[in-house]
């Protein structure tokens, strides 16, 4: 809505004005989201749970060995 209002009605100070304004609120999104990272990880507020956080990912051939001649329990032989 800022935008638009400052289109129609102030042109020239748009025209001049409108690439520092869009660098200048990108830069604050940024430096916001920075901010709010640190913020919340210093009081242990780590976000949402969801199934992409977890460090198990219920596979057990997941921690076998790829290189060949490996031979570990459980898992195949390469």
């Amino acid at each position: 809505f800022f935008n638009f209002y400052v289109y129609k009605h102030f042109k020239s100070w748009w025209a001049r004005h409108t690439y520092i304004l869009s660098a200048a609120l990108d830069a604050g999104i940024a430096f916001m989201g920075v901010l709010l990272y640190f913020s919340l990880q210093s009081y242990d507020i780590n976000g949402p749970a969801w199934w992409g956080l977890e460090g198990d990912d219920h596979c057990p051939l997941a921690v076998c060995p790829t290189a060949p001649g490996v031979v570990t329990k459980g898992c195949p032989v390469f």
